[in-house]
């Protein structure tokens, strides 16, 4: 990397970090520059000559990430392939699925014993031991790249460990450290902030706040008591946490997850989340990695409420560079809302009103993760369609952990708070899509109709628009780890029934017509195949959701100014739906083709849980790659 290019770099983002600082530290703004910009030009000169060619390619490739074909898939990395050489094992198995992605998560150092899934951080420098050394993460990262596919890692933003080098030292009387995070010498100022405060986990961890008797002082304690907040309102937090940035970058790390993002700046009063600091800080954070490392960009963990989502894409007033990459929430939970209700309406009306990524930007789709889902449908949107937001969302709720009369969903209730009638749930997609339900009862419909259930709401994120990303195991039809209530560390944990193991058997099973695995599987390479020849999903697309005439058919349509439109349709009831003429009017009346390979004789008619993409015949076969 030459100094000429690090300067113009540098010159490039220089208002971008000049103005995010000046909104986070008025005062003391240039000097936090002139230390982020060190720090950035250092990394920059520190890249390996694979990653500064990766660098020089990316800056003439801008929209690589935006590409139709990109495919996700989120793992545990001891879950996927017992450590990080197993995981290079499983390399193959990713190739022939379509990914292109892969986001593993629990690799750094977490702490001995309950780690909250591996997000209470002691070391963001090192994987955990258990899973092998630095070496063997930079040799899978680069096996991962020369065989076409993305790292993603999770930079854990909100808080660190107990164990964490800094907490250590804080609590061993350093001034410094301890100024990295929240503290309070009595009860006044926590029980001021808990006024407005909610409980992220009620149940396992209540209240905000915790007693650390070496420190005589509170600790602001989010999550859980062994996760300390990190005071991003002092700039050296902002410092540090860019030194680690950095350092993943510097890994070959292509895609930067900012877990929590939106707890990071508290303000009293307020619940203390989705504060402007927040998206001020991912800004810096952007800025810092666009000097060193413009191979790799920037995923915003905020699973918010419609409102606050398209922000963390840089949305606001004037547009900002921000993340390039968000989680659509918003549509994860419609989806579910949609096969609960067999009813479009509300994701007709909720997904209607978002406004559109900025440019350069685009959506992560996902059906489910390695949490909970949290059902957040807002009044707003509930209203629209003459439905009640918190009725809704106690059905949904019901609904999926089996509760409700002929609910399929075999899901478990995650962190229920009695007061606030708040309710998430856990569980792989089979058991919450009926699989597991049609397996128990031994009735092959049942099963048919879940597995149809999975791929459509696959179907959806896949065609939407976005990066869609597979959580492991999905695209086998695998389900819930029942084994997680024997080991003392999990079992007050039901988010551990969604994170089994990797299984050999149904990996087994996946050329296999006869078996769900096989039937899951070929529906998954289907969804893969047919977001490389629609040209229309290219992330500089626009989607417009519409009216499809029928309350069970969701409809959408992705407009791109190059290649033209596509038509989505999905059908979320078991009995068979007819659409009205008009919503085919997207598609200019041109000879249409099915991209998912249904037949095209009657365009107006969906059978059970059906998904359509449409298309002009012919014009995905002969676009030029791009």
């Amino acid at each position: 990397m030459t100094d000429m290019e690090v300067r113009a770099r540098v010159e490039d983002w220089h208002d971008d970090l000049a103005s995010a600082l000046a909104g986070l530290y008025p005062g003391q703004a240039q000097a936090v520059g002139a230390a982020v910009v060190a720090r950035a030009s250092a990394a920059a000169r520190a890249r390996t000559a694979a990653l500064v060619a990766l660098d020089r390619e990316r800056e003439r490739d801008v929209d690589w990430y935006l590409r139709p074909g990109r495919v996700g898939y989120a793992a545990y990395a001891d879950r996927l392939g017992g450590d990080l050489q197993g995981v290079a094992r499983r390399i193959g198995y990713l190739r022939e699925l379509g990914v292109d992605v892969l986001h593993l998560m629990s690799v750094l150092r977490g702490r001995a014993g309950n780690s909250d899934g591996g997000y209470a951080i002691d070391d963001y420098r090192r994987p955990d031991p258990a899973l092998g050394t630095l070496s063997d993460l930079e040799e899978l990262i680069g096996s991962l790249r020369d065989a076409g596919i993305s790292t993603c890692l999770d930079l854990v933003m909100n808080h660190t460990s107990s164990d964490h080098e800094w907490a250590v030292r804080a609590r061993q009387g350093s001034a410094y450290h301890r100024g990295l995070y929240l503290t309070f010498p009595d009860r006044t100022g926590p029980d001021d902030y808990e006024a407005t405060l909610p409980e992220v986990f009620p149940t396992m961890s209540p209240g905000n706040f915790t007693w650390v008797e070496q420190m005589q002082a509170w600790v602001w304690t989010t999550f859980r008591e062994f996760q300390w907040d990190l005071n991003w309102a002092n700039p050296d937090v902002l410092v540090e946490m860019t030194d680690v940035l950095l350092h993943l970058a510097n890994l070959g790390v292509e895609i930067v997850r900012l877990d929590a993002v939106a707890f990071t700046w508290k303000r009293l009063g307020t619940n203390s989340q989705n504060q402007p600091e927040a998206h001020l800080i991912a800004q810096a954070l952007r800025a810092a990695l666009g000097i060193a490392a413009p191979a790799s960009i920037l995923l915003a963990e905020a699973i918010v409420g419609p409102d606050d989502l398209v922000p963390y894409l840089g949305e606001h007033e004037r547009q900002r560079r921000e993340c390039q990459l968000a989680y659509h929430n918003q549509l994860m939970v419609q989806g579910w809302s949609m096969l609960a209700s067999r009813d479009a309406r509300l994701a007709t009306a909720a997904l209607g009103r978002l406004p559109q990524p900025p440019a350069g930007t685009t959506w992560l789709t996902y059906v489910r993760c390695h949490d909970d889902i949290g059902w957040a449908v807002s009044d707003l949107d509930a209203a629209s369609v003459g439905w009640d937001g918190r009725a809704h969302r106690r059905f949904l709720a019901q609904f999926y952990r089996g509760d409700f009369p002929m609910s399929f969903g075999r899901g478990t209730a995650f962190s229920a708070n009695p007061q606030t009638g708040d309710e998430r749930t856990c569980g792989m997609a089979s058991a919450l899509c009926g699989v597991a339900a049609g397996l128990e009862a031994g009735d092959p419909a049942q099963v048919g109709q879940g597995t149809a259930r999975l791929l459509l709401l696959y179907a959806l994120a896949f065609g939407f628009g976005g990066v869609p990303m597979i959580y492991m195991g999905d695209e086998l039809g695998l389900g819930d780890d029942e084994t997680n209530q024997v080991d003392p560390e999990r079992a007050g944990d039901s988010r551990w029934r969604h994170r089994p193991a990797m299984d050999e058997t149904q990996m087994s099973e996946r050329h296999d017509p006869h078996t769900v695995a096989g039937t899951v599987w070929a529906g998954f390479r289907r969804l893969v195949e047919a977001r490389k020849a629609c040209r229309s999903l290219h992330g500089t697309g626009t989607v417009e959701v519409l009216d499809s005439g029928h309350p069970s058919v969701f409809a959408w349509a992705r407009h791109h100014s190059r290649y033209g439109p596509m038509l989505g349709l999905a059908n979320v009831s078991e009995t068979t739906a007819y659409v009205s003429p008009d919503v085919l009017a997207v598609l200019d009346l041109r000879p249409i083709v099915d991209l998912l390979g249904l037949e095209t004789s009657d365009l107006l008619r969906l059978g059970p849980f059906a998904v359509r993409w449409l298309s002009a015949d012919g014009l995905y076969r002969t676009a030029p790659a791009v």
